[in-house]
């Protein structure tokens, strides 16, 4: 149980809080944090984008666009894709912890494409004990997501695609926790995008493309663990940004890439407490709140609601948004090199790290490796390392003449 306790925390700390790091800056920032249920579903999967600040929506189309924005499948130019990516996680809180994720797509013709993914996050070996310490059972928590994705192109420059997802997440094995009975959680969910790739311009003498991506993921129902306790949001997000893409030769391309991304989930408001610190209750024993709103509404009522409902005012929305940068050299589109930077607001989380990375191209397959450099003291995600394979089969037919302007 313990070690349950521990793990739990890790995923809180690291995917939203950065906790290592907060009470540090608890003197100076008022820390007001977004919690969900199955946080895993926000892990970057794969390697290229990873070793890239975790930007995604707009960069050049691949088999793990299925996570980032699902709508980039319908401008990829080959035939059939397959990826496998694994990470191990949080090593220096929990050493057989780890994130595995397998993506394909199939080109269904010229407009169509479609994909899907398996995402699979264990938490290793958890030993269950009583409250006199006495072991009760051995169990491998994990979490797992399912995806089917569609890609249509709307024209020679704009696509569409929709992902419908399959959440379980079994943290328990169904144990009685504190007194309650406990229950794997599942949810069902669904992804919105859009993916724009303009024509060939210039840019003093080089040739060069401007792409816009927007995502809105994971919108769907609650995760429950137990019908004792209130169920919770799962990490609906938007994801939106451009990429800008520099043909400096016929050999060498530079992708530069900004994504911005904001939960759309209630924000925590703040309560009216008494002279012992408890949260106080009106006479309809709903908690009394002193600023922001009651987070206990429904997904579509949290979506909207999560634009507006920060006890800050505007200027805490706009730290709810995360940035995210990252560059990309291709040589003969056979070799890259790859960083980027990652921002999240000390008050929201305090995610900040640097990424690198490379990635080399042998006929038909990708090997794509990633690290993460943390710019905080103790932080958790340090050295972060993600290896990813990509296969892909070229067309048998000829290529376009609108897709090879696409570079």
């Amino acid at each position: 149980m313990k070690k349950i306790l521990t793990v739990a925390a890790a995923l809180l700390t690291v995917t939203y809080a950065g906790a290592q790091n907060q009470f540090d800056r608890a003197k100076q920032v008022q820390l007001n944090t977004i919690t969900t249920a199955v946080p895993f579903l926000q892990i970057s999967p794969d390697s290229r984008a990873g070793a890239m600040g975790d930007a995604g929506v707009s960069s050049l189309p691949d088999v793990n666009s299925i996570h980032w924005n699902p709508s980039k499948l319908a401008f990829l130019e080959e035939d059939f894709g397959l990826g496998l990516s694994y990470s191990p996680w949080l090593r220096s809180i929990v050493p057989d912890m780890s994130l595995s994720y397998l993506s394909f797509f199939k080109k269904i013709n010229t407009n169509s494409t479609i994909g899907g993914s398996l995402r699979y996050f264990s938490l290793g070996s958890i030993t269950f004990t009583d409250v006199d310490g006495n072991v009760l059972r051995e169990f491998k928590p994990a979490e797992f997501a399912i995806d089917a994705a569609y890609a249509l192109k709307l024209s020679e420059r704009l696509s569409t695609g929709v992902s419908l997802r399959y959440v379980n997440s079994n943290l328990t094995g169904g144990s009685v926790v504190q007194g309650a009975a406990t229950k794997a959680g599942n949810s069902v969910a669904f992804d919105a995008s859009v993916f724009y790739r303009s024509k060939r311009f210039k840019m003093g003498e080089k040739n060069a493309y401007v792409n816009l991506g927007a995502n809105i993921s994971n919108i769907g129902n609650k995760m429950n663990y137990s019908t004792s306790t209130q169920p919770d949001f799962i990490p609906s997000m938007l994801r939106f940004g451009p990429t800008l893409q520099l043909d400096l030769d016929e050999y060498n391309t530079v992708n530069l890439m900004l994504d911005f991304s904001k939960l759309l989930v209630p924000t925590p408001p703040v309560y009216q407490r008494d002279s012992a610190n408890a949260i106080m209750y009106d006479a309809d024993g709903q908690p009394m709140i002193l600023e922001g709103k009651n987070p206990n509404v429904s997904p579509a009522q949290g979506v909207i609601q999560s634009f507006n409902d920060a006890p800050g005012g505007f200027k805490e929305e706009l730290r709810e948004f995360n940035v995210s940068f990252g560059a990309e050299y291709l040589y003969n589109k056979q070799i890259a090199v790859r960083g980027g930077y990652f921002y999240e607001h000390p008050s929201k989380g305090n995610r900040q790290y640097i990424t690198m990375g490379a990635g080399l191209k042998y006929q038909v397959l990708n090997i794509d490796l990633s690290y993460l450099i943390p710019t905080t003291q103790n932080n958790p995600l340090a050295n972060t390392l993600r290896l990813t394979l990509r296969f892909t089969v070229n067309k048998k037919s000829d290529t376009p003449a609108a897709v090879e302007d696409n570079g």
